[in-house]
């Protein structure tokens, strides 16, 4: 750390213009620095060569659970301290400086006094001086930065206080900018979880090419990884050059008519194989060239199977209602005629090869009914006229 020669403080060796300097170096690490752990590094090695800062700390105060934490501890003396909770009931310097809202500048005396005032041990080792300033954001004092020296109470004088309140409104800054970058991301990781867990593709295109796209789409186009999609031409979901146009066309057309293309149209799998599916278009609210959209893709296929599959269910349920009847309606009769061939057992009475006659077309009759009874699909067979009969030989088992 900085070190002032004997009898003299930093302060008294620092002009405006190194000051200036210091603080535009403070500025500029805001700036750039995006890890605040980083930057407290960065804010306590730009400060050293104005101020005695070997005992340096930054505090911050947690209102919802009514506590204080440090995320910068650097002390000569004192190991940094756990989170503290019950703050608004702990008597402390750093509390009574984000009470305040305001600078505080406590020497030796100052602190024991206060500590009996309180009824309280004093807890660490107590300072020759110590300088606080709040750290505030918008009106909401979220902290409080300090440093303190243990071997001298001239170390600091009243302008190193306005100086680290000038500093504390940098670092209160860089808190600030880093709270709206966290609640960013955590707005970004919840919609893509929301986009993620969609049951139809969702993707990002920008001047036709992919750059985003959910893993229900690469699921549907029969890709492995986002990978091999990002980036990539829109051209490949499509089997020819003229489907990619008409699509282009669509797309255009509605988006520059009611902001929005709908239609269906085939798209093509990885693997080549075509299928049916509905896409919606819609422009990203990004302004200017090249134009980006968001396009969700449902695909139709399995519909249309299930569909499909729906009718063929309907069907095969009246083949089975009219077979239930007919197998009703036929055995009964067909039961009386076999009885009444055993009468006619004489030569006189019928020819034998017709009685084996009528008794053949009773059993296939019986047959017959036998196979309605067992259908289990619908198939049909074509029959003389242009139509078709139910296959019952092949829809039964």
């Amino acid at each position: 750390m900085g070190k002032a020669a004997a009898g003299t403080t930093l302060s008294d060796q620092r002009d405006d213009s190194k000051t200036l300097e210091v603080l535009y170096d403070i500025s500029h690490a805001v700036s750039v620095t995006r890890n605040l752990d980083e930057l407290y590094v960065r804010i306590h090695k730009a400060l050293d060569s104005i101020l005695r800062v070997e005992n340096f700390y930054i505090a911050l105060h947690h209102e919802e659970r009514d506590s204080i934490t440090f995320p910068y501890y650097v002390d000569e003396k004192d190991n940094m301290p756990a989170e503290i909770f019950n703050f608004s009931e702990t008597a402390s310097l750093t509390g009574i400086v984000i009470n305040a809202r305001q600078p505080k500048i406590f020497y030796e005396q100052d602190i024991i006094d206060f500590a009996r005032q309180q009824n309280q041990e004093i807890i660490g080792t107590v300072s020759k001086i110590w300088l606080g300033t709040p750290l505030i954001i918008r009106d909401r004092v979220i902290g409080a930065i300090a440093i303190q020296s243990f071997d001298s109470a001239d170390a600091y004088v009243a302008a190193d206080l306005d100086l680290l309140n000038i500093v504390s409104q940098h670092i209160a800054l860089a808190i600030e900018r880093k709270e709206a970058e966290n609640k960013v991301q955590d707005q970004q990781q919840v919609l893509e979880t929301i986009l993620e867990s969609s049951p139809v593709g969702i993707c990002l295109v920008e001047n036709r090419e992919f750059t985003w796209v959910n893993s229900r789409m690469v699921q549907m186009l029969g890709y492995e990884d986002k990978a091999d999609l990002t980036h990539q031409s829109c051209a490949i979901i499509y089997a020819s050059d003229e489907e990619y146009q008409e699509a282009g066309n669509k797309i255009r057309e509605g988006l520059d008519a009611k902001g929005k293309a709908d239609f269906d149209i085939f798209l093509v799998r990885k693997d080549g194989v075509k299928f049916k599916a509905h896409m919606i278009i819609s422009e990203s609210g990004k302004v200017g060239l090249p134009r980006q959209t968001i396009a969700t893709v449902a695909d139709l296929s399995r519909l249309e199977q299930a569909h499909q599959e729906r009718i063929e269910k309907e069907k095969l349920q009246g083949v089975l209602e009219m077979a239930g009847a007919i197998c009703h309606e036929i055995n009964q009769p067909l039961q009386t005629i076999i009885g009444y061939t055993s009468l006619f057992e004489s030569p006189e009475a019928i020819s034998p090869k017709a009685l084996k006659e009528i008794r053949s077309q009773a059993r296939r009759i019986g047959t017959i009914t036998e196979r309605l009874a067992k259908i289990t699909r619908y198939k049909t067979i074509s029959y003389p006229g242009d139509t078709t009969i139910v296959d019952i030989w092949e829809s039964s088992n």
